[in-house]
């Protein structure tokens, strides 16, 4: 094939004995490695999306060929100009090809440096305008190119939270589209203003701004930085364990979403990473880690991101993660999925080992049903406790042998409540409220709330009192004095005398010990406010947490009550809970 095309390219040049033999073994060369990365490429595709170890060496022959390939047209552009023809578009080709390898070799790693190698090559395509010329060929595939280029550039600059490139892209992704679907008349123009109104609506998804003094918006990350978690105190007893696996997985009805991302599976995603670093400083090239060496501490637990799982899908990831959990290492399982509830009452049980599991309890849908007919989805609502994607609690008790974090943000989180830790290792549940009050502004299109607390507490707070914007100055002072609550929450979990000893377990990691403190602030928020009142507003846990110690404690709820003066909205929140139960 490539002594076919090259042919075809010397002859388009000239005579083709004319050509000197250096000139000519250069776009033999090159051919080859075009060819050679297309196919590693390719199989890229091929390789199983779970597992953390077969695809190592894959990825590293694949960056080793793109490197070479890079560097290549960088030193004979020349001689490929004028003999093969080389045209600026297919130099962008390469380079997203390359950005597209840093962002799956993030995925896999879960290591946030990637993502800004990722940003260096897409940005390099857009800045040296390598895409410009294709409007010009009448060839709609080369534009199709051009904006799935857009699309994964803006994916990556919403992950680094770089939202003012975000809204340039989008403009030009816009302006692109009308090009696009004014010159050719094609039948995906629908699919493509449809990824526009996504990641508009995934850009205003946050419910405050923060804004400075001349009212620009002020760009916040979430992501761990080196004074987010509160500190363990000397003589604090906590365990040893890490978190080494996440499952973040995400099926909520018409909730925001951008590229099989909902906007809660994006902030988890961020509440378990830290601040990118700068990748060249830090580490070598992608999989080219001698296998002698020992590998570097992950600094970010791995994750899964499974957007509307099958259950088989979910069960087989779960295995995967469970069966290459290292030693001393926590598995974590983020469900954001709408409930499932039995339709009539049933005294169905299925038995596990000798403990008898009612299933009238429900579970939450990982996978809408997909009967569709006309057009319209049909959703079975009379079986719906027989929906076969509906996870139940059982399905989870095989991965309670190991140490295992739950966080469930349904409709019918209380499914879980009544978890049974059949092995005896450390497991704890995180529930979300099953209702919100009505008086409360509904935002389930924008994420829930409960994931907001979890994600970015202060901002999640001032949604609740009633607050939609705020000056810079005053938010990073109720930052100071958030992180002081979580200071003092940490003491309290510590020091009970009551808790169970699962949280102590999980206490010694930063990315559960921080979850933990903002869910405890999240329950003792909702409890004190005044229109949160029903018993199903409140988030809960297994094993229950002793009320009295921590999510009402007297002195955390001074200190919330202090945040509201701060914010000058203490009339939202009830002076003496106490006394109200």
């Amino acid at each position: 094939r490539t002594e076919l095309s090259l042919k075809e390219i010397m002859s388009s040049g000239g005579a083709e004995d004319d050509i000197p033999q250096a000139e000519r073994k250069t776009v033999t060369d090159f051919c080859y490695l075009l060819d050679k990365s297309k196919q590693l490429f390719n199989g890229l595709r091929d390789l199983p999306q779970y597992g953390q170890k077969q695809w190592q060496s894959y990825f590293g022959r694949t960056f080793d060929v793109y490197t070479k390939l890079w560097k290549f047209q960088q030193q004979h552009r020349q001689v490929l100009d004028n003999r093969y023809g080389l045209k600026r578009w297919q130099i962008g080709e390469i380079a997203s090809k390359i950005g597209q390898l840093y962002y799956h070799y993030y995925l896999r790693t879960s290591e946030t440096s990637y993502l800004n190698e990722a940003f260096s090559f897409y940005s390099a395509i857009r800045q040296r305008s390598y895409y410009s010329q294709v409007n010009k060929e009448d060839r709609p595939e080369l534009v199709v190119k051009k904006l799935r280029y857009y699309a994964r550039f803006i994916v990556v600059c919403l992950l680094l939270n770089k939202m003012d490139v975000v809204k340039d892209l989008v403009k030009e992704l816009s302006d692109e589209i009308e090009d696009y679907t004014h010159r050719f008349n094609t039948e995906d123009q629908v699919e493509w203003n449809l990824v526009l109104q996504e990641v508009a609506a995934f850009i205003e998804a946050d419910p405050v701004m923060v804004l400075n003094d001349d009212n620009t918006i002020v760009i916040t990350s979430n992501r761990l930085s080196e004074t987010g978690a509160p500190l363990l105190e000397q003589g604090m007893i906590v365990g040893q364990l890490a978190l080494a696996d996440a499952l973040i997985i995400g099926n909520c009805n018409n909730q925001v979403k951008f590229s099989e991302l909902t906007i809660d599976m994006f902030r988890m995603l961020q509440a378990l990473e830290r601040e990118p670093m700068n990748l060249a400083s830090q580490m070598n090239k992608p999989g080219m880690q001698e296998s002698t060496e020992k590998p570097a501490r992950r600094e970010n637990p791995h994750k899964y991101l499974l957007y509307k799982p099958t259950f088989s899908q979910l069960y087989t990831f779960l295995a995967a993660s469970f069966k290459e959990l290292p030693a001393n290492s926590v598995l974590l399982i983020y469900l954001s999925a709408t409930g499932v509830f039995p339709s009539g009452r049933s005294d169905s049980e299925v038995s596990f080992s000798h403990v008898k599991v009612p299933m009238i309890l429900g579970g939450v849908l990982t996978n809408s049903n997909r009967d569709i007919i006309n057009g319209d989805a049909i959703h079975k609502r009379n079986q719906s406790y027989k929906e076969m994607h509906c996870l139940h609690p059982g399905d989870l008790y095989p991965f309670t042998r190991k140490p295992l974090f739950i966080i469930v943000d349904s409709s019918n989180s209380v499914a879980y409540k009544n978890f049974t830790n059949l092995f005896g290792q450390p497991l704890v549940c995180l529930l979300s409220p099953t209702a919100y009050p009505k008086a409360l502004q509904d935002q389930s299109q924008r994420g829930s709330l409960f994931t907001l607390f979890l994600n970015n507490p202060l901002m999640a707070f001032l949604f609740v009192s009633g607050l939609s914007s705020m000056r810079r100055g005053l938010w990073e002072k109720c930052q100071d004095y958030l992180r002081k609550i979580n200071r003092d929450i940490a003491q309290l979990l510590t020091h009970s005398r009551s808790i169970d000893q699962s949280f102590l377990q999980f206490f010694g990691d930063e990315f559960l010990r921080l979850l933990l403190t903002r869910f405890i602030f999240c329950s003792a928020t909702m409890r004190m406010h005044k229109i949160f009142r029903e018993t199903r507003n409140y988030p809960e846990s297994y094993p229950q947490l002793p009320r009295d110690e921590t999510v009402e404690n007297p002195h955390l709820q001074k200190h919330i009550l202090e945040l509201a003066s701060i914010l000058d909205v203490r009339n939202v929140f009830l002076e003496n809970t106490l006394d109200d139960y």
